[in-house]
């Protein structure tokens, strides 16, 4: 029978959605469970091939949980707001609403075409006013919030102007910006706007002046993972560090808890390892050093104040405030210069860049507090401003990149730490010697000698033992126009907070999507977008008086804070009271499978688990964590073609050919080759692009066969192979299962759209076993032990694969076992009926037609798991191959239930054996049960 798989996937596509058989109930008695893909963004390319494999995979999952009798949520929405759009806008002028909803209707075709089983009724997208709105709740909730450490959670800052009435900064323990000190009197004595700049000390939403990633060309801040090499991730354009003005999460207030949680997680240990890199948790000492001739002090933190008399120079970051401050008249110039030159540098290519060593002189001297000596202080961009206090002390005998500075400085190298090695020519960083050459701590191992220096650090009242933190706080702004509006007004230069009822504050409509003539954000070319204090309402901005009209925050929150809380709408997508109703959380928690790249490890990841713990917190859901399994999907690789264009010239020599010429390699779109092979169509080649349309072609055997090479599926490298095409053609169960079919879910591989073939042709087998020709023809006879055995074996081994996402081995084994099963013309209910269940989760479309054929009025969907009966799998006989003296002499079926020792007498008394023994008693007799007999004679 033709399996015309274009009708039948059209037919069942159609009955889902018109049926609406994944819409998910919150109303059950069944034990519920959360399958998320991570939020895709919808960009204008629409989908490749390798976009679905995680999708594909969590899909597979929620289709065999249901099947096991769970209520499955599997939705899915767009984190819409983002920068490709708006610089779309800034080319076109078509406003970026208007562009992503294009781009999300095309990319629901795409995926509707694969057969996901999405409930679209949960559907939620960022850039939804009704959506946002909550986005900027959240915000409003962190910004009337503080972080006590005695209590170790958010509360709401009114119990914290409750202490500060009370007691004043007396016994308070509080996570801050900076450590104010003042009596409960001096607080109620305060004017309204210092006690409003004294609480910005301790929002967790907070605005202070910070050195941000500032791109010029796209008129932005951006955060650190989106930038690459000093240049923006988004077009290439220079980046600089700038300090500015900007709203700040204090993330940085969890970071023990955000560590502790990584305990509690089914992660891949690699993610895990990023998140705690990350946060950069390390126990040491806060030191202050004198700096000769100024008031001023330099406070480091060290992990090694043990070393601190081998201390010989200090090192600051390039923009730490006290550079300014101290150096000299004369090494102004080279700091300046120097400063300007790290500026083009982000923090993370500085972190990175270990090999090469800069700096430069402040003219300054710090005097050490044990040793008494005088330490040169200078400059340099592997100091970080955001880790510790922006200042090192270098210790350039036991540290390498210290060493290498001293090296290149020519600065004092001293010994503290016991070794045999030359310091002079290479560091020795270890904790297991003794100190030497530090007066009081001399002979003492590492532990011995940090509690010992702490202690006298403590006691000189040059500062303390501590814990710190690599994890800043998380920069909230970005000046640019499509994203979330901040609600926050300004009043005498201090931020507030609109209502609540005044929610959402919508995006307003701007004539250009470029920063200001003056400099100020998109939203500064708003005309209706100021705050009327006294009417509660958005009015224009030529009505601000600062009186009663105020202005709003021309600033839009950055890309993941709509992706930071999504997984919690999802519960309850359509509520205009709450974000989710407290009940709703509770049934369905945590999200139990999450499906995603491994790229957002310290960005989504760690932002989402903040805002998750922050809510937990302020007593509005009740699990701690987010997303308890993760999988990082591996990567779809695109196979590449090029042609080799001789220098100089519009000729273009065939690959084999290539090493007579001198030539350079140019990536030409994988559609301009003929079918699947290598062979370049010359025709559409000259037509593809204008450049190309004189081309002349060098061949070998009368073709232009390009040279190949995998790589990351991309339009740059025109290798991206369309999903829509081969659901065209082989349908979009082939797809489903050759993507999973190509390799374990973690791993990157290839794409080879020749391989389809082989899918295909398995699904053109799955379907005539349920045929006589042309007739649906199954039988009701009871199956055979052989035909049931076929199907409990594959029972067994895709439960196991599923549950331990094995997706492609499952496949391996759908193929053998209706091999199996046309071999033997099986076409029993018994057995075809529940073989459709077992491959639905995977080829949904195929199965929803034969499950139909067979007679079921209802969708596949939701009909039970087939049940494995390991009786099925026991062997009634064991054929035993019978050794003697270490060769083969003959086999011997045997039942099952035989014992060893029944076996051994039966083998021994076999016509077969006698000629063999010739009368002798064998010396041993070996019986390896269920498998093989060995004889010594």
């Amino acid at each position: 029978m033709f399996y015309d798989h274009q009708q039948i996937e059209k037919k069942w596509q159609k009955y889902w959605e018109g049926n609406q058989t994944y819409k998910t109930s919150n109303n059950t008695d069944k034990p519920k469970f959360y399958v998320l893909d991570m939020f895709p963004y919808p960009s204008g390319a629409g989908l490749h091939v390798g976009h679905p494999l995680g999708y594909i995979a969590s899909d597979i999952y929620a289709r065999y949980k249901r099947h096991q009798g769970f209520n499955v949520l599997h939705p899915v929405g767009y984190d819409s707001f983002g920068l490709p759009a708006e610089q779309y806008a800034i080319q076109t002028g078509q406003h970026p609403a208007i562009t992503t909803e294009e781009n999300i209707n095309r990319y629901e075709e795409q995926l509707k075409k694969i057969g996901f089983s999405f409930d679209w009724n949960r559907e939620v997208r960022t850039s939804d006013a009704s959506y946002y709105k909550w986005t900027q709740w959240i915000f409003i909730e962190l910004y009337h919030s503080w972080y006590n450490k005695n209590t170790d959670k958010a509360e709401p800052i009114q119990t914290l102007i409750q202490h500060f009435e009370e007691k004043g900064t007396e016994g308070l323990n509080a996570n801050q910006n900076d450590e104010l000190t003042f009596t409960a009197e001096e607080w109620k004595n305060a004017l309204d706007l210092d006690k409003e700049d004294i609480l910005l000390n301790y929002r967790l939403a907070y605005r202070a002046e910070t050195t941000v990633n500032w791109c010029p060309a796209l008129g932005t801040v951006l955060a650190n993972d989106e930038v690459k090499d000093g240049k923006s991730e988004r077009g290439g354009f220079p980046v600089f560090q700038k300090k500015m003005m900007q709203w700040s999460m204090r993330i940085s207030a969890y970071s023990e808890r955000l560590l502790q949680g990584l305990n509690t997680l089914d992660w891949p240990q690699p993610l895990k390892d990023a998140q705690e890199y990350w946060i950069g948790k390390s126990q040491g000492a806060q030191v202050k050093f004198q700096v000769e001739g100024h008031d001023e002090t330099i406070e480091v933190f060290t992990t090694r104040p043990d070393t601190i008399f081998g201390a010989t120079f200090m090192v600051l970051a390039p923009e730490n405030p006290l550079v300014d401050a101290i150096t000299t008249v004369a090494q102004k110039i080279e700091v300046d210069t120097y400063i300007e030159e790290t500026s083009k540098k982000t923090e993370r290519d500085r972190m990175s860049d270990v090999k090469n060593v800069s700096g430069a002189f402040t003219g300054a001297y710090a005097i050490n507090p044990f040793s008494g000596e005088k330490m040169p202080v200078y400059i340099s961009d592997y100091v970080l401003m955001g880790y510790g206090t922006g200042a090192v002390m270098a210790v350039p005998a036991h540290d390498e990149r210290d060493h290498r500075f001293a090296k290149k400085f020519n600065l004092t190298i001293k010994k503290v730490v016991e070794t045999d090695e030359d310091v002079q020519e290479k560091s020795f960083d270890s904790k297991d010697s003794v100190c030497v050459n530090s007066d009081f701590l001399n002979g003492l191992h590492y532990n011995d000698a940090k509690s010992e220096i702490i202690s006298e650090i403590e006691n000189k009242g040059i500062g303390h033992g501590t814990t710190n933190y690599r994890q800043r706080d998380a920069i909230f702004s970005r000046q640019r126009y499509w994203g979330e509006p901040v609600p926050v007004y300004y009043k005498e230069g201090m931020p507030y907070t609109l209502p609540v009822s005044a929610l959402p504050l919508e995006l307003p409509e701007v004539e250009k999507y470029l920063p200001t003539e003056d400099g100020d954000p998109p939203l500064g070319n708003a005309k209706v977008f100021a705050w009327d204090e006294a009417n509660q309402k958005v009015v224009s901005t030529d009505l601000i008086d600062d009186q009663t009209v105020f202005p709003l925050e021309l600033s839009t929150m950055p890309g993941w804070a709509g992706s930071s809380w999504y997984f919690l709408r999802y519960m309850d997508p359509n509520d205009q009271e709450v974000f989710v109703k407290k009940e709703l959380a509770d049934y369905w928690g945590q999200v139990d499978l999450y499906i995603g790249g491994s790229e957002h490890a310290t960005g989504h990841l760690l932002y989402s688990r903040f805002w998750n713990m922050f809510l937990k917190d302020r007593g509005y859901i009740t699990h701690d964590e987010p997303f308890q399994k993760l999988i990082n999907q591996g990567m779809i690789l695109g196979m590449s073609a090029f042609v080799y264009r001789i220098d100089g010239t519009n000729q273009y020599v065939s690959k084999n050919l290539a090493g007579d010429y001198q030539t350079q390699k140019i990536h030409v779109d994988v559609s301009l080759l003929r079918g699947t092979s290598d062979e370049l169509n010359t025709e559409a080649f000259k037509a593809w692009r204008p450049d190309y349309a004189d081309a002349e072609f060098i061949l070998e055997d009368g073709k232009y066969i390009t040279d190949r090479e995998v790589e990351k599926m991309s339009k740059s490298k025109y290798n991206v192979v369309n999903p829509d095409d081969i659901c065209e053609e082989y349908g979009a169960d082939g797809l489903r299962l050759y993507e999973m079919f190509l390799g374990p879910l973690e791993q990157s591989k290839p794409w080879n759209t020749q391989g389809l073939s082989g899918v295909y042709g398995f699904l053109k087998k799955f379907w005539n076993l349920y045929f006589n020709g042309e007739t649906f023809e199954v039988s009701d006879e009871e199956p055979t032990k052989a035909e049931y055995k076929v199907l409990h074996t594959l029972i067994k081994k895709v439960v196991y694969d599923i549950e331990n996402f094995s997706f492609n081995t499952s496949v391996s084994s759908f193929m053998i076992a209706v091999n199996e099963l046309q071999k033997i013309k099986c076409n029993k209910r018994n057995i075809l009926e529940p073989l459709a269940v077992i491959i639905s989760p995977y080829a949904p479309h195929i199965c929803e037609e034969l499950w139909s054929l067979l007679g079921n009025k209802e969708s596949v969907e939701f009909e039970k798991f087939p049940v494995l009966n390991e009786e099925y799998l026991v062997e009634d006989e064991i054929e035993y191959p019978v050794s003697v003296n270490g060769k083969m002499k003959f086999k011997i079926s045997l039942s099952a239930q035989l014992s060893a020792k029944e076996v051994e007498d039966l083998v021994i008394s076999d016509a077969k054996m006698q000629p063999i023994l010739e009368g002798k008693t064998p010396k041993k007799i070996i019986v390896v049960h269920h498998r093989i007999v060995n004889i010594v004679i």
